[in-house]
C-alpha cells in the first residue's frame, strides 16, 4: 500500500511539474538571435563575410563579402561573370525581398544563333565560349545589395575578395579536377590560359592561384560600383574579348541591365512558413507543389520505399509543369498563383496511386490549358534577426570556359539554360518549350531555390547548388527540419531525384537501402545507382553541396551545416558583442 501511494505521489509530482502554477509563463522565445551564423561552400568565405560583421557590417555586408570571396575562390561554381539569387529578410521593416540578379540573353540572341546545318542543337555552341554567356548579373546585385541594405562602404565588403584574388589562395581538389575535366575547352582561349595556365601548367593542389586581372576588375567595382564593371574600361574589355570570338555585345547590354526585386514566394507546410524564390526560377513553385502535395502524409512514420515513392511521385510531376509552365515573368505569363496552391496540388495528389509508380509517359507531355552540377550557396543569420539565402553560379564546370583577356572575368554558360530548341534536353537533361525561349534582355529559368523556413521555434536558411537538381535537394532539406533535424544533418541527408524525364530515380552512392530500391523496382520505378568504383566498390558519386543555417528562438542558440561532401566548405558562429550598460 505504501508502494503504491508513493508511485501515485510521484505520478501527481510529475504532473504538477509539466503544468505551470496560476500566473507563471513559459520563456518566451529570443527576439534576436545570439550572434551571427554564417555558412559557405569555401572557408575563406565563411570567414570574409565574418570579418565585415566584425567590422561593423550586418548580413547583407556579409553577404557582398560571401559572394565576393566566392567569386574568387570557387571559380568552378560562380563568379563576377554570372549571377544569382539572393533572398533577403531585413528584420529592421519586417520585410522579405527577392533580389534576382539572373543573367539576360545578349540583344543580338536568336534561337537559330544555336542550331547546327542540321537544324539540331549546337551543344559545342550552347555550352562552350562566349556564344554560350548571358550579360552578367554578379556585379550589379553586390552593389545594389550594399548600397539599399548594407551599413558598410562597398570597398570595405570586397576588401577580402581583392586581397585574396591578388594574393593567391591554395588550389583544392575540386577546382583541379574540374580544370582537368574542361581543359580541352579552357585553353582555346587565350585570356583563360593567362589565369591559369600562368605558371606554365594547370592548376595543381596546393599551389597558389593568384588572379591579378580580376582583383583589378573587383577594385573597379568598388571604386566605381556599377559603372566600375558595366561601363569603362572592364566593360570595353568584356566587349573586345566576345567580339574577338565572333559574338556581338553591345555597350548597352551591358550599361542596361538592372537586378529586379521581385516578391518572394510563401506557402505553408507542417508549421512552417516556407519564403522562397519566384520565377525565373523554377524551385519555388515546384517546391510549393511537391510539399503541399506530400503535406497529409506522415512521411516519418512511413516505411522508407513508401516515403520514398510518395516523394519521387511529387517529384515527377512538379518537374513536368516546370517543363511547360515556367519562365522569366517579364517576358512571360507564369500561372504562379495556380501552379503553387493547396487546391492544384490536391488534384495533382489525387493522381498518385499509393504503392505504384506513374510512367511519366502518362504525364501529358504537352502543355494543359491554364489560366549544376556546379553553383554555390551560402546562408547567414545575423544577430539582428536579418538573414540571406543566396544561390550563385556559372552554370556548368568552370561555365564559358572564357575569360575576356585583361578581366579575369570567367564567363558563365547560362544560355544553356533556355531551351535553344524546343523539346531537346540542356546539359542536365531538363527540356523547355515556349515559355523558356531565349529573347534579347530574357532571364533564362533556373533551378537555384534559396528557401527561409520560419516556425514558432525555429528559423532556419538553406540552399544548394545542383543543377536541376537544387530543387529536390531542397526539398530534402526541409523534409529534414520538418523531422527535427539540425543543420549539420540536414546538410548530410543522403539524396534521391526525379525530373518527370528520364523516367528514372536517380539516388547518389549509398543513398537508399537495398531493400528500399528493391520494393520501389517492385512498384515500377526505374532506379539508376551510380556504377562501382574501378576496384568494384560502391561509387563515391555525390550531389549538391548544401549550406545552411538555423536559429533555435526558445534556446537562443544558433547552429550552422555545412555539406560534408566538400571539405573545403565552413560553418560558423560568431557570438554577438555584449551590449554597453
Amino acid at each position: 500500500m505504501r508502494e503504491a501511494i508513493r508511485a501515485l505521489g510521484a505520478v501527481f509530482f510529475a504532473f504538477v511539474l509539466a503544468f505551470p502554477a496560476a500566473g507563471a509563463q513559459k520563456e518566451r522565445p529570443a527576439a534576436k538571435p545570439p550572434g551571427t551564423a554564417i555558412a559557405s561552400a569555401h572557408q575563406l568565405a565563411t570567414d570574409a563575410g565574418l570579418q565585415v560583421v566584425r567590422e561593423g557590417g550586418n548580413a547583407f555586408d556579409a553577404a557582398v563579402a560571401v559572394s565576393a570571396v566566392l567569386s574568387v575562390v570557387e571559380p568552378v561554381s560562380s563568379g563576377l561573370g554570372g549571377g544569382g539569387f539572393f533572398l533577403l529578410h531585413d528584420a529592421r521593416r519586417g520585410r522579405d525581398v527577392f533580389v534576382d540578379a539572373r543573367e539576360v540573353a545578349p540583344s543580338s540572341v536568336t534561337p537559330q544563333s544555336y542550331l547546327d546545318e542540321k537544324g539540331e542543337l549546337d551543344r559545342d555552341r550552347a555550352t562552350n565560349g562566349p556564344w554560350s554567356a548571358g550579360i552578367p548579373g554578379l556585379p550589379a546585385a553586390l552593389v545594389h545589395i550594399a548600397g539599399r541594405y548594407g551599413r558598410l562602404p562597398l570597398s570595405k565588403s570586397l576588401a577580402p575578395a581583392i586581397r585574396i584574388a591578388r594574393e593567391g589562395f591554395p588550389v583544392y581538389a575540386r577546382l583541379a579536377d574540374g580544370y582537368r575535366s574542361r581543359a580541352k575547352v579552357m585553353e582555346r582561349y587565350p585570356g583563360t590560359r593567362e589565369v591559369f595556365l600562368a605558371d606554365g601548367d594547370a592548376p595543381e593542389v596546393g599551389e597558389l592561384l593568384m588572379q591579378p586581372d580580376l582583383a583589378r576588375t573587383l577594385e573597379a567595382l568598388a571604386r566605381n560600383g556599377f559603372d566600375g564593371f558595366y561601363r569603362g574600361e572592364v566593360a570595353a574589355r568584356l566587349l573586345a574579348g566576345v567580339e574577338a570570338e565572333g559574338v556581338r555585345w553591345t555597350a548597352q547590354d551591358l550599361a542596361g541591365y538592372r537586378v529586379r526585386e521581385r516578391e518572394p514566394l510563401r506557402f505553408e507546410y507542417d508549421g512552417w512558413n516556407v519564403v522562397t524564390a519566384p520565377p525565373p526560377s523554377s524551385g519555388g513553385i515546384a517546391l510549393a507543389q511537391m510539399l503541399q502535395m506530400l503535406e497529409p502524409w506522415d512521411l516519418a512514420k512511413l516505411p522508407e520505399p513508401q516515403r520514398v515513392h510518395l516523394t519521387v511521385e511529387a517529384m515527377r510531376r512538379a518537374y513536368r509543369d516546370r517543363t511547360f509552365y515556367l519562365g522569366d515573368p517579364d517576358f512571360v505569363r507564369v500561372p504562379s498563383r495556380l501552379l503553387a496552391s493547396a487546391a492544384y496540388a490536391a488534384g495533382q495528389r489525387s493522381t498518385i496511386h499509393p504503392d505504384r509508380a506513374t510512367p511519366s509517359a502518362l504525364l501529358s507531355g504537352a502543355p494543359t490549358p491554364l489560366e549544376d552540377e556546379e553553383t554555390t550557396h551560402f546562408s547567414i543569420i545575423d544577430a539582428e534577426g536579418n538573414r540571406v539565402a543566396a544561390t550563385q553560379t556559372v552554370n556548368l564546370t568552370y561555365g564559358s570556359g572564357f575569360i575576356p583577356r585583361g578581366t579575369g572575368v570567367l564567363l558563365n554558360n547560362e544560355m544553356d539554360d533556355f531551351a535553344l530548341r524546343p523539346g531537346t534536353p540542356n546539359a542536365f537533361g531538363v527540356m523547355g518549350y515556349e515559355a523558356n525561349a531565349p529573347r534579347p534582355g530574357k532571364r533564362m529559368l533556373s533551378s537555384m531555390t534559396p528557401t527561409f523556413l520560419v516556425s514558432d521555434s525555429r528559423v532556419a536558411v538553406l540552399g544548394t547548388p545542383g543543377g536541376s537538381r537544387i530543387i529536390t535537394m531542397v526539398l530534402l532539406g526541409i523534409l529534414g527540419y520538418a523531422d527535427g533535424l539540425a543543420p549539420q544533418q540536414v546538410a548530410a541527408l543522403p539524396r534521391y531525384h526525379h525530373q518527370w524525364l528520364p523516367d528514372v530515380v536517380q539516388t547518389e552512392a549509398g543513398a537508399l537501402a537495398e531493400p528500399t530500391i528493391a520494393a520501389l523496382r517492385a512498384m515500377g520505378h526505374t532506379v539508376a545507382t551510380p556504377p562501382p568504383a574501378a576496384d568494384g566498390r560502391s561509387s563515391s558519386y555525390v550531389w549538391g553541396n548544401l549550406q545552411t543555417v538555423m536559429w533555435n528562438r526558445e534556446g537562443n542558440v544558433l547552429e550552422g551545416g555545412s555539406d560534408p561532401r566538400n571539405p573545403v566548405g565552413s560553418a560558423k558562429v560568431l557570438p554577438a558583442a555584449p551590449r554597453a550598460r
